[in-house]
């Protein structure tokens, strides 16, 4: 369980599912979809829902790439995050958000696996949270031509990997979308 104290609360994390960032990602439509379906899902069940959104030089504010996909509209009551780093958690106002929610525990999915992801799922994991990664809910695009392996292996060893977390007091885990529980760990989060 979390080690943030009477924190006992889910939210869903949506991390970075912008047209600049998922244009050409792996199985796009069918992980916006799958995301669709879980904050749909979150939304029924009244778990926060909370959006990142990244901004930098190649992706600045304000600019089409910068915007979510039109798939994922965000409801004016969900907090919206802006980042320049890989961590959600860094330089920007997440924990006062998660905090003044009561969430201890993230259910993460977005883009890209091999960046923003996980920062952000071992940034949580060293506050304290407990985090569930999506494991047909977040993507990355390819980038084989600077030596990295092809976008569905990164994608496999990030969710192989993450089942395996283990820290006092905090849990990790993996689950396809179908089993996600926004309750506390079960055995279908993998652990």
């Amino acid at each position: 369980m979390t080690t943030l104290s009477a924190r006992s609360r889910t939210a869903l994390l949506v991390i970075d599912v912008q047209k600049g960032v998922v244009a050409e990602a792996h199985r796009r439509d069918e992980v916006v979809a799958t995301i669709a379906a879980l904050v749909e899902r979150a939304r029924a069940e009244e778990i926060p829902v909370v959006w990142v959104q990244h901004s930098d030089e190649d992706m600045p504010k304000g600019s089409e790439p910068w915007e979510y996909v039109e798939e994922l509209p965000r409801h004016d009551s969900e907090p919206l995050v802006h980042k320049s780093y890989g961590d959600s958690f860094e330089g920007t106002d997440l924990e006062e958000v998660l905090a003044g929610a009561g969430v201890g525990r993230l259910v993460v999915a977005g883009a890209e696996s091999d960046a923003c992801i996980r920062s952000t799922i071992h940034g949580a994991f060293v506050r304290g949270y407990d985090v569930t990664l999506v494991a047909d809910g977040h993507t990355t695009g390819d980038k084989s031509a600077w030596g990295a392996p092809s976008p569905d292996q990164v994608i496999s060893h990030t969710n192989l990997y993450w089942q395996y977390q283990a820290a006092p007091g905090r849990t990790a885990g993996v689950s396809e979308a179908k089993a996600v529980t926004f309750e506390g760990p079960t055995a279908a989060d993998g652990t």
